[in-house]
């Protein structure tokens, strides 16, 4: 009986691997019911390895290439070595195929900002996102720690776990760039460098090879992107502060008139008088500060030109004419100006 169970089962002449390009990582080649044939041929392509597993045990791990499998090449590869044991071999033998080619494109990112400690800004939190690209670097490692004995593990399996070692590790890589948030977008390079390197041997006791990383935005939450753009602008304003408050408060002038005259009732009055009075305390320190300049400064040539006086009453007299100056202070500056023409 033993006989002819041996000699009904089939035997493998060639054991190889060809991908279809679904992102199979792993692939057990189906060996129910079938031995290995003595003399046969394992095909191994190039970005491909195969693993024998016998008795649960990894036994060899083959490169690339065309592979003639014998006994000398394998302890006990088929029920004719067990003749004394009536063709019933004590061991069982599993080949696995594993691709090593990259796995390319790649997405991480964060879902939620990441808080990273900043030199410039002491805490902020982050959102970053890009890509990374890897491969399967010790076929043993990655049988043993990842697919195990399953028929196909594919990259989509492993790619929620990959993904949150890459976040993991993004406040480590800021770290050790040393690079400041304001210069992250400038350093695209230098972070996403930083960020392999601190990721790198996480995949590596995974069986993998972190290939590459690159970073495609980095930026921050909303709330503090408007307080980054207004110490920005107080930056930008520096040492020209009462300018840029003269501009201001010009600019301001129309829109306080609409706001006023559209108030209703009492409280629209209230609120256009209250904003209406305190532009009128600026106005009055700028535009003193300014008239003050003018009739304080050192005479020129030029100021006694009674050209010159004529046209800084025309000035004078728009001022007036759009409220900024009272009847008051326009007859008193005007009176200055008309001695000065004696």
């Amino acid at each position: 009986m033993a006989l002819m169970d041996f000699i009904k089962k089939q035997f493998i002449d060639v054991i190889q691997w060809t991908e279809d390009g679904d992102g199979t990582l792993a692939w057990r080649f189906p060996m129910a019911g079938m031995e290995i044939q003595n003399g046969g041929q394992l095909v191994v392509r190039e970005s491909q390895v195969a693993v024998f597993v016998n008795e649960g045990q990894v036994a060899d791990v083959f490169g690339p290439g065309t592979h003639k499998l014998t006994t000398q090449t394998l302890p006990v590869l088929t029920y004719l070595k067990n003749w004394d044991k009536l063709f019933e071999s004590p061991f069982k033998s599993d080949v696995y195929f594993f691709s090593t080619r990259q796995q390319i494109d790649q997405r991480w990112g964060t879902s939620q900002p990441v808080s990273i400690r900043d030199k410039d800004f002491g805490a902020v939190r982050i959102r970053a996102f890009g890509n990374y690209a890897y491969r399967i670097k010790d076929a043993k490692v990655f049988h043993s720690q990842i697919s195990g004995t399953r028929e196909r593990y594919t990259a989509a399996e492993l790619d929620g776990q990959l993904r949150g070692l890459m976040l993991q590790h993004i406040s480590d890589a800021v770290a050790s760039s040393g690079t400041a948030f304001l210069d992250l977008a400038a350093n695209q390079i230098e972070f996403a460098a930083a960020l392999k390197n601190a990721t790198a041997p996480s995949f590596d006791a995974l069986g993998l090879e972190l290939l590459s990383v690159t970073m495609q935005n980095v930026s921050l939450p909303e709330e503090l992107q408007k307080i980054l753009d207004q110490r920005i602008g107080m930056g930008i304003i520096g040492q020209n502060m009462g300018q840029f408050m003269q501009y201001q408060t010009a600019q301001a002038i129309p829109e306080l008139a609409k706001g006023a005259g559209s108030g209703s009732g009492i409280a629209g009055e209230a609120v256009g008088l209250g904003a209406g009075v305190a532009l009128g305390q600026t106005l009055a320190q700028t535009l003193g500060q300014g008239l003050a300049g003018v009739g304080t400064a050192a005479p020129a040539p030029a100021a006694s030109k009674p050209d010159d006086i004529v046209a800084l009453l025309e000035k004078l007299g728009d001022l007036k004419a759009k409220g900024i100056l009272t009847d008051e202070e326009f007859a008193a500056k005007k009176a200055d100006l008309l001695k000065k023409l004696g």
